[in-house]
C-alpha cells in the first residue's frame, strides 16, 4: 500500500467510511410566555387570579417542585446526589449509567447550584397616592438545579436539567451519534462503534439515511416524552391554558467522520494540513468556509489554533461564536465538526424549527474546509506533475525521453 503524500490523496484513496450527521445538541427548554416581566405578571394575575404578581407566589411553587423531585427519587429508588465543584458531571454519572440494566429510564438525579436569570419583586410607590406595590423585575441568583440523567430507548444517554426557581427553565442534552447506534442495533445492522461515532458499518448507505433522518420533530418528541415522566413544575391546568415548553438551540455540532485505512494516513494528513493551513482562520480565508462576507465591522475573533494533546494535534478555526474543529479521532478517523453556538451568526433564529437550515450550514462548512485544504496542496500536485514531465518514462515497452525544462541550460536557451 502506497503512502499518501497530499491531502487530496488521503481523501481520495484512503477512506474506508464517510458519514456526516448531527453530533451533540444542547437545547434550551423554556416557557415562551414567561420570559418577560409582563408575561409573568399575566400568569399570576389573569391566569391564576392573584391580586398582585409577586415572587412570594413563586416560593410555594418551587418548594412543591423540589419536594416532588425528592419524592420521585425515593419512590423509584433513583440515586439523588450533589455535584461537587471541580468534577465533571458526566464522569460522576458514568458509573451509574454503567450499572443501569433497563432499556430506558432515569439513572441518577444530580443537584448543583448555578447562577441563572430569575424574576424578583421590588417595591414601587405610586407617585399620586403614595401607596407601595410589588413589581416584577429581572435579576440573577444562585439557584439549585436538578439534572435528570437518563437512558432513552431511541436516543441513548441524555440529561434534562431543571431550574428549581420560576419560570423553571430547563436544558436538554442529546447525542446524535448515540441515536444512530441505537437505530442500527434495532434494525440488526452490524457496526463497529467509534467513541462518539461509527468506525465501520455493514450498510453504509442505510447508516447515512439514519443520520439524515434525525429531525427536529424527533428531537421535540424526546422533550415531550421525559417531562411527562418526571416531576413537572406546572399543573395540568397551567399546561391546558397554553403554558407549555418550547425548544431553542443553544449549541449544535455537525460532524463529518472519515474513517482512514490506517493510523499513518491520518498523521500524514495532519502534517500537510498544519503546514499549509495556519492562516485559514484569517477573515479573508474563513469567509470561504462559511460562505459569509466579512468586513471590518463583523464582530468576533477570526483565528486558527493548533492544539496538541500528547502527540495528537487538532486544528481549531473560530468564526464569530462558532468554530470548526478538525482532529484525528482515536487514531482511526478524521473528524471535522462545526459547532454553532448562536444561529444568529448566520441570520437564523434559535427555534428548533431552524434545524434543517442550520444543518446545511454546518455540513457545508465542513466540506468547504476540506476543499480549501485540498486546494492549498495544489502546489505539491503541481511539483509532482512537473517532475513527471522532466523525467524519462516508459509506456508499452517504449521509452520516451524527458523534457528537461528544469535544466538551467534549457531555461537559458528558452530565455534567449
Amino acid at each position: 500500500m502506497s503512502l499518501p503524500r497530499t491531502v487530496a490523496e488521503v481523501l481520495k484513496d484512503h477512506l474506508t467510511l464517510e458519514v456526516e450527521g448531527i453530533d451533540r445538541m444542547y437545547l434550551n427548554v423554556y416557557q415562551p410566555r414567561l420570559q418577560t416581566d409582563r408575561g409573568v405578571a399575566s400568569f399570576f394575575r389573569f391566569h391564576r387570579g392573584e391580586t398582585f404578581a409577586s415572587s412570594a407566589l413563586m416560593n410555594p411553587m418551587s418548594k412543591s417542585f423540589v419536594a416532588r423531585i425528592e419524592g420521585f427519587a425515593k419512590e423509584n429508588r433513583i440515586p439523588l446526589i450533589s455535584f461537587t465543584k471541580g468534577r465533571r458531571k458526566d464522569d460522576v454519572t458514568q458509573e451509574y449509567r454503567t450499572r443501569f440494566g433497563g432499556s430506558e429510564g432515569i439513572v441518577v438525579i444530580g443537584k448543583a447550584q448555578e447562577k441563572t436569570p430569575v424574576f424578583r419583586t421590588e417595591k414601587r410607590r405610586n407617585p399620586r397616592t403614595g401607596q407601595s406595590y410589588p413589581w416584577i423585575v429581572r435579576s440573577t441568583a444562585m439557584v439549585n438545579h436538578f439534572y435528570f440523567y437518563g437512558i432513552d430507548e431511541d436516543f441513548g444517554p441524555f440529561f434534562l436539567k431543571f431550574c428549581t426557581y420560576f419560570p423553571y427553565n430547563a436544558k436538554l442534552c442529546i447525542n446524535g451519534h448515540e441515536y444512530v447506534k441505537r437505530q442500527l442495533a434495532k434494525e440488526g445492522i452490524a457496526f463497529e462503534a467509534l467513541d462518539n461515532g461509527v468506525l465501520s458499518c455493514a450498510d453504509p448507505e442505510r447508516l447515512q439515511q439514519i443520520c439524515d433522518g434525525l429531525s427536529a420533530a424527533k428531537i421535540d418528541a424526546v422533550l415531550r416524552k421525559w417531562p411527562a415522566r418526571v416531576p413537572h413544575p406546572y399543573t395540568s391546568r397551567d399546561r391546558a391554558a397554553g403554558y407549555r415548553y418550547d425548544i431553542s438551540i443553544l449549541q449544535a455540532e455537525f460532524s463529518l467522520t472519515q474513517v482512514l485505512d490506517r493510523p499513518l494516513t491520518g498523521r500524514v494528513f495532519f502534517e500537510e494540513v498544519i503546514r499549509e493551513n495556519l492562516d485559514i482562520g484569517r477573515p479573508d480565508h474563513v469567509q470561504l468556509i462559511f460562505d459569509r462576507r466579512i468586513t471590518k465591522r463583523t464582530p468576533g475573533r477570526f483565528r486558527t489554533r493548533v492544539i496538541t494533546e500528547g502527540v495528537v494535534p487538532s486544528l481549531h478555526i473560530d468564526y464569530k461564536h462558532s468554530r470548526i474543529k478538525q482532529y484525528h479521532k482515536e487514531g482511526r478517523a478524521l473528524r471535522t465538526e462545526t459547532t454553532i453556538n448562536d444561529p444568529r451568526d448566520f441570520d437564523l433564529g434559535k427555534r428548533l424549527s431552524n434545524l434543517p437550515a442550520l444543518r446545511r450550514i454546518g455540513f457545508q462548512a465542513n466540506r468547504r474546509l476540506l476543499d480549501v485544504q485540498r486546494i492549498s496542496q495544489d502546489c505539491a500536485l503541481g511539483e509532482d506533475a512537473f517532475r513527471g514531465v522532466n523525467d524519462p518514462i516508459e509506456v508499452g515497452g517504449q521509452r520516451a525521453s524527458g523534457l528537461r525544462f528544469a535544466d538551467t541550460a534549457v531555461q537559458a536557451l528558452g530565455l534567449n
